[in-house]
């Protein structure tokens, strides 16, 4: 509704996630406005930003910053893995972490899970650059729930990403223990799982409670950051599970690919995981000190 308001011609991201604050971009043409049959779904020309897709009210992405996440929530887990072959995406409808899984050699297929094909189809027209690896030959996209897919296919993944948005309206079962058990069912020995993670700045204790279950289903859970400044409190969080107990999730096995990143280096994977001090004692294990 927000978007409706042409004299302003400002976009405000207005949210009960985070109270008391918005984040707004000036808006100089809405290019789509249309309900589909999960979601509201927008896209803005900015002023700043480049194209913006808001999906209920809330900022998906922008094509100026859209590579930090986009690139930190793929190649962490990727390189951490000492081997992954089979990826599998669930949500991620803008194309954004399929393009920088396909960069992977290591990856022999890779299927997306997305249950709203207007955003796949609005994300080709108006993010090109983003939704670009859709006809990679190791791609396969599946429009339909992720989590039913997941039951029927146990123990296939050595990898699996959660591209969501937030924890209220459709994607909020994806932040429940029992999302986290699944995932753990279709996985492979030793394999990884990354899940938007939500800020610490806003949602502390949503993340806590995560890590806390997660402690219970996986032998190594962590948190990590990134700086993605049209996400609530421009700070964006990853939370990262393996059944490895012995991994270090922090340091990359292999090099990245060969390419030109945006924000990722074997340096800034590391660094993610330093979290400032307020967060990292509210996340360690009971029996870490701090």
């Amino acid at each position: 509704d927000a978007l409706k308001n042409t004299e302003s011609k400002w976009f405000s991201e207005i949210g009960e996630l985070w109270p008391g604050q918005a984040m707004s971009l000036e808006i100089e043409e809405v290019l789509v406005d249309q309900k589909s049959a999960f979601q509201h779904v927008v896209v803005a020309k900015t002023k700043t930003y480049g194209n913006l897709l808001v999906l209920d009210g809330a900022i998906q992405l922008t094509e100026r910053d859209e590579f930090a996440y986009h690139e930190m929530i793929t190649h962490i887990p990727l390189l951490a893995h000492p081997s992954p072959k089979k990826v599998l995406i669930i949500g991620g409808g803008d194309g954004g972490v399929l393009r920088e899984v396909v960069k992977h050699a290591e990856v022999e297929s890779v299927i997306q899970c997305e249950i709203d094909s207007v955003v796949v189809d609005v994300c080709k027209e108006h993010f090109p650059t983003v939704a670009s690896a859709y006809n990679h030959p190791k791609v396969t996209l599946h429009i339909g729930d992720g989590l039913a897919f997941m039951r029927e296919h146990q123990g296939e993944f050595d990898v699996i990403i959660t591209d969501s948005s937030d924890p209220i309206g459709p994607a909020s079962t994806l932040f429940e223990k029992e999302y986290y058990f699944l995932m753990k069912s279709a996985l492979r020995p030793n394999g990884i799982v990354c899940s938007q993670g939500e800020s610490i700045w806003l949602h502390l204790p949503i993340i806590q409670g995560m890590v806390t279950f997660c402690r219970t289903l996986y032998p190594t859970v962590a948190h990590a950051i990134a700086s993605v400044p049209t996400y609530p409190s421009g700070l964006m969080g990853f939370l990262f599970c393996s059944l490895d107990s012995s991994i270090n999730l922090a340091q990359p096995s292999r090099p990245p690919p060969p390419g030109k990143y945006k924000y990722y280096s074997p340096e800034m994977h590391t660094a993610a995981f330093v979290l400032p001090a307020f967060a990292r004692d509210a996340l360690a294990a009971p029996t870490e000190s701090v």
